[in-house]
């Protein structure tokens, strides 16, 4: 009998127990959909506030998420959008003469080629029409060239080396041999000071992985012909980064030189800006809100203010140094400045840094519309 009363115990103990966790149980499991329930209306206060401080920021001119363009620096000029037009329709001389126009600005020169180049890497009727009629023409072995390495990245991708496939890898070399060919026509074509075929060999080099030896005598190449050619000093940092075929340390240093060489209203000033960027981008344990205040980015960040002050709009490198200067006055607490810079760029976001952004539109709303609300009294 006792046995009966002691088994009787044990049992209501457990009962009890039980009863007790699935209490508590219940009451974790309340309290966890009250505190989700706290959770989903601070994120509806969040993002309603983020909302109206969007809509207030585009009340004061600027450009609304939905209209923001992730494929241009800048507006494309009129110009450039009839010549490419004409192209597709067949007109290749209209793109050669557009080209040529530009003349021995070799800068210029680039800023043509490489749309042209684009739209032939996605149909090359108009360029095999051209090369037929004019097989000697450098200007069309130029614009061959480049689309050749534009095939190549194109099926390379834009993805880090670890998101690429073997077989992307090996078309891309074998793509870049054929382009290495072509690259090589054309320098035999060009004018002897036109350092423009030996510019479009650099991202070969990069793709390749020109030896630092053979990637100096190719930038000896470039630099003999013209010393200052924008498009060549930003293709060259690459070449040098720690992602590609060099280090932060050696990036930096090219940056440095770039920069020496170039007189005020050149842009070069750029380079180290972009320099500082890659680094902060490709460090783990860097902080932007911190590194990007060291003093000696801040002096890069002044000199290419002056820079900037002294080229005017002219310059086709204006728009991308706005986008770093912009970028850069942000995380250095410098908001009227970046706001400056903001207002010249808005509505075209297809440059660094936002293009190294898994959401461009989100990284540049952000530093624009926080630098707004501070400028802005009342925000």
């Amino acid at each position: 009998m006792i046995g009966l009363y002691i088994l009787g115990a044990v049992l209501l103990f457990g009962a009890f127990k039980f009863l007790r966790g699935v209490y508590y149980i219940r009451k974790a499991k309340a309290l966890e959909a009250e505190i989700g329930t706290l959770n989903a209306g601070t994120d509806a206060v969040k993002a309603e506030q983020k909302a109206e401080k969007a809509a207030a920021v585009v009340a004061l001119g600027f450009v609304a998420e939905a209209d923001l363009d992730t494929e241009n620096p800048a507006p494309v000029p009129p110009e450039r959008t009839a010549v490419l037009d004409a192209v597709r329709s067949g007109d290749w001389e209209a793109g050669a003469a557009y080209i040529e126009a530009a003349g021995k600005d070799w800068q210029e020169r680039m800023e043509r080629v490489r749309p042209l180049a684009e739209a032939a890497a996605e149909d090359d009727a108009w360029l095999l029409a051209w090369r037929a009629a004019r097989p000697s023409d450098p200007t069309a072995a130029l614009v061959d060239a480049d689309t050749a390495i534009m095939v190549a990245w194109n099926v390379r991708g834009g993805q880090s080396g670890s998101r690429t496939t073997q077989e992307q890898f090996r078309l891309f070399r074998e793509l870049l041999v054929k382009a290495q060919e072509a690259a090589h026509a054309a320098q035999r074509l060009a004018d002897p000071a036109d350092p423009t075929p030996y510019i479009v060999e650099q991202p070969i080099g990069q793709g390749l992985g020109y030896s630092h030896e053979r990637y100096r005598e190719l930038w000896a190449q470039v630099v003999g012909r013209d010393p200052k050619v924008l498009w060549s000093h930003v293709s060259g940092l690459q070449y040098w980064c720690r992602k590609w075929r060099g280090s932060h340390e050696l990036a930096l240093a090219f940056a440095r030189e770039s920069a020496a060489v170039g007189a005020p209203g050149d842009l070069l000033s750029l380079l180290p800006l972009i320099a500082y960027f890659e680094q902060e981008t490709h460090e783990e344990d860097l902080a932007a809100e911190t590194f990007f205040k060291e003093p000696e980015i801040v002096a890069a960040v002044d000199a290419a203010l002056l820079d900037l002050a002294a080229a005017g709009d002219d310059h086709p490198g204006t728009a991308r140094i706005r986008h770093m200067l912009a970028y850069l006055l942000f995380w250095q607490d410098r908001d009227e400045q970046a706001v400056e810079q903001f207002r010249h760029i808005d509505g075209y976001i297809g440059a660094l840094p936002w293009s190294y952004a898994g959401s461009p539109k989100s990284r540049y709303l952000y530093a624009r519309d926080w630098a707004v609300g501070v400028a802005t009294p009342g925000l």
